[in-house]
């Protein structure tokens, strides 16, 4: 389904106002998602900041300059708040309620509002205050011990699964859950969402197949994690790289077809034991032919196959362009709004804008500072 322009217009969360004190990594990515699906946002950011086109997961929304070290300006954050239904901050415990912006001095101005917090370890914890990064958060839950070759090292995989999966996304789930919730009580509340607690829940799976005999802690030797030679990346003639996922016996049997592999030793596909030398021959036959060739021979078809695409490729793709999965906004290429709707679709990303507190609380239908009352409702 196209997307449509305009910031506030279209896309199922339309008339759904977020107040967001900016940060880095997953709280700014949550608050990008919502205004992906058509939450007005109002991003409030510290004087002198700058608002640049590359900093994709600032889109879609205006930006405010507050002092927040001044009561004037904590007083106007409060005034956006009562007219909020979601607040989104991303700092260490009690910096917000030592601003006086904690979600107790806010809930008690807007009942029904949700406070989101995102932090690495949590509200609580004997981590709680101790200073981090997606790699330390994912390491504590298993996560990153169980990603890397056999023999090596963990490998951190980018910050998805701490920041983003296990961050920013767990963070939007909370948030339009308890708003969900809140518009049939009428009262709101607070959501932590630590990265912890996300990044074990994507290992949900994984803790599965360990309680069935099914997954080993050997990094590297199981079926998902590059262990067995038909679920892995191999090197092309060209030094370009390809995926395979041929799991199934049907979708494994395809491959074999396709790339003339009639050797009986690969018919012992889920023996363990087998797998290094399989994977051997699997590589030797790889490098046969280049990414392209493979492509030819095997896109499109149920061998599982994809060619492994980097940064500039991926917008290129025959498939990523049919559904227009990568748009360019301000010059920069970028990743599109996600998922698609039928009825209600999303807009179209738009760089971040400048806004004065005029301005927002006009907007906002707040009061001006000068008329405002200490207990303004909603």
């Amino acid at each position: 389904m196209a997307q449509t322009a305009g910031m506030g217009s279209n896309g199922p969360l339309t008339g759904v106002r977020v107040v967001e004190f900016a940060g880095i990594g997953p709280a700014p990515f949550a608050a990008m998602v919502l205004a992906d699906l058509g939450a007005e946002v109002l991003r409030i950011t510290r004087p002198g900041s700058k608002l640049l086109a590359a900093d994709v997961t600032s889109r879609s929304r205006q930006v405010l300059e507050l002092d927040l070290r001044q009561s004037t300006d904590v007083d106007a954050a409060l005034r956006l708040i009562d007219r909020a239904d979601i607040v989104i901050e991303g700092f260490r415990p009690g910096v917000m309620e030592r601003l006086g912006l904690g979600p107790e001095a806010c809930l008690e101005r807007n009942a029904k509002l949700v406070y989101g917090r995102m932090t690495g370890w949590g509200q609580h914890g004997p981590l709680a205050q101790a200073a981090g990064h997606d790699i330390n958060y994912i390491a504590i839950t298993g996560a990153l011990h169980a990603i890397g070759r056999a023999g090596e090292a963990p490998v951190p995989p980018l910050n998805y699964v701490g920041d983003f999966g296990g961050g920013g996304m767990l963070l939007v789930v909370g948030v339009l859950a308890a708003l969900t919730e809140a518009r049939s009580s009428g009262r709101g509340q607070v959501v932590d969402a630590a990265m912890t607690d996300g990044a074990a829940l994507l290992s949900a799976f994984m803790y599965g197949f360990k309680a069935m005999g099914r997954w080993s802690n050997q990094r590297g030797e199981n079926m998902l994690d590059g262990g067995a030679h038909f679920y892995d990346t191999y090197a092309c003639a060209d030094g370009k790289y390809i995926a395979i996922g041929a799991i199934e016996p049907q979708f494994y049997a395809e491959l074999r077809e396709r790339c003339g592999i009639h050797d009986a030793i690969f018919d012992a596909q889920l023996d363990p034991a087998r797998w290094p030398l399989l994977k051997l021959k699997l590589a030797d036959i790889f490098r046969t032919r280049t990414r392209d060739e493979w492509c030819t021979l095997l896109e499109g078809s149920d061998a599982c196959f994809a060619p492994v695409l980097d940064w500039d490729e991926a917008p290129q793709h025959a498939h990523n362009r049919a559904r227009e999965t990568f748009v360019t906004v301000g010059g920069v290429v970028q990743p599109a709004p996600a998922p698609r709707f039928s009825r209600t679709p999303g807009r179209l990303p738009e760089p971040a804008t400048p806004a004065t507190l005029q301005d927002a609380l006009a907007a906002w239908g707040c009061a001006s500072p000068a008329t405002v009352t200490p207990q303004e409702t909603r």
